[in-house]
């Protein structure tokens, strides 16, 4: 009853088949088990990374607020101050790449910091953008004019003069008898034996080539300050005047149902409205700036040629711009017909403006001449579209130009 050599040698091969089946199987679930697992490992490196990528907290200026929460890499912080306070530094900070934050922390100056007289001694208290300087008397110095002067004595025919900024020299008597004056910085010793003030702003300011502030210069005792108008904050260069936006820092005097323009050194209130109803013809707000004209009646000629839509355009320029410069640009979403006309229908100081095509579809309103300001100059542009010199629709864009008092 015993198996042929021949059964017994194809049960064994059949046995090997199966075994090396189930080692293949085996093997590939052992690849795909680690596959899964290397997967997975990358997951939790990436998501260990990203939260690594985070900056610094950012602390929160005395009578200020921080808004925003997130510190990873490609968001932004934003600071703003409390009523009666003033933000200087960087209003918004962004997390980099290098785990950095841009800009520099800023602080909440009170809007008038000599208000507190923070000078001691008689000092004379010069409010700046950035700060407050003391004018110390004779005999006195320090940021606050409370540290006594030990500056030794001079011969007594040597008499500051305080409102020139005058000082007494710095001596040192040597072994041989003879004395040696110095000045400090920021003043030069006369023949006199006064150290008088260099004066940065007389000197340089009034040259175009050699101006130290792009407003106005404050001359300081040994320094000087560089000053904006009101509307302007200093910049972080010491030099030039940045712009506020009193519409987002909410520092502007809009009543309710107004629009806040910011303009350069200020801002507008306007409330743009839609024509009365006239000759069957009337216009609903579809936006803030837009208005549409409802369905004419089939028998009003005078609906049909009235504008379809009417936008409101207001843009800030500062004084004397050079020119040629774009101001705005006129298209159609959706032409319907065959050729589109640009035009301008009228307005206050139209002469300085100019409208030229840009494209088959787009115009531009162009400043042709410098303007000095503070002026307010207004212009209507109509874009008519035709079809076989048929007009089927006319829009309107009533453009005003709100001109700075300053260059800058």
């Amino acid at each position: 009853e015993c198996l042929s050599p021949q059964r017994v040698l194809g049960a064994v091969r059949q046995m090997q088949k199966l075994l090396a089946a189930q080692e293949a199987a085996q093997l590939r679930g052992v690849r795909g088990l680690r596959q899964q697992l290397s997967l997975l490992q990358s997951r939790l490196q990436t998501t260990a990374a990203k939260r690594n990528e985070t900056c610094p907290p950012l602390a929160v200026p005395p009578h200020g607020r921080l808004l925003g929460r997130s510190v990873q890499v490609g968001h932004d912080l934003h600071f703003v101050c409390d009523a009666g306070f003033r933000l200087v530094g960087s209003e918004t900070r962004t997390c980099r790449h290098d785990r950095s934050w841009s800009g520099t922390q800023p602080s909440c100056r009170s809007i008038d910091d000599c208000s507190s007289n923070p000078c001691a001694n008689s000092g004379t208290c010069v409010d700046g953008d950035q700060s407050y300087t003391c004018l110390c008397p004779q005999g006195w110095s320090g940021p606050s004019c409370q540290s006594p002067d030990y500056a030794c004595r001079c011969p007594d025919w040597v008499t500051p003069n305080t409102t020139s900024f005058s000082r007494q020299p710095r001596c040192a008597e040597a072994r041989s008898g003879s004395r040696r004056c110095s000045c400090d910085s920021g003043f030069q010793l006369r023949a006199s034996g006064v150290c008088r003030d260099v004066d940065e702003c007389q000197l340089f300011q009034s040259s175009l080539q050699t101006r130290l502030c792009v407003h106005s210069c404050l001359n300081l005792p040994g320094s000087y300050r560089c000053l904006c108008p009101p509307g302007y904050l200093l910049h972080a260069d010491g030099n030039t005047c940045e712009d506020v936006n009193e519409c987002t820092e909410r520092q502007h005097n809009c009543t309710q149902g107004d629009l806040c323009i910011n303009t350069f050194g200020g801002h507008r209130c306007v409330r743009p409205k839609c024509p009365s109803p006239r000759h069957n013809t009337s216009y609903v707000k579809t936006s803030a700036f837009q208005c549409e004209r409802n369905p004419c009646p089939t028998e009003s000629r005078a609906c049909r040629l009235a504008a379809t839509s009417i936008s409101f355009h207001y843009l800030p320029l500062q004084a004397n711009r050079t020119v040629p410069h774009v101001l705005f640009t006129m298209s159609a979403t959706r032409p319907a017909g065959d050729s589109l006309r640009f035009a301008m229908a009228g307005g206050r100081g139209q002469d300085v403006f100019a409208v030229r095509r840009s494209g088959r579809q787009t115009a531009e309103l162009v400043l042709s001449s410098p303007v000095a300001g503070p002026a307010t100059l207004e212009v209507e542009l109509e874009m008519n579209e035709f079809s076989r010199r048929a007009l089927l629709g006319k829009h309107i864009f009533k453009v005003t130009v709100f001109v700075s008092s300053y260059e800058f």
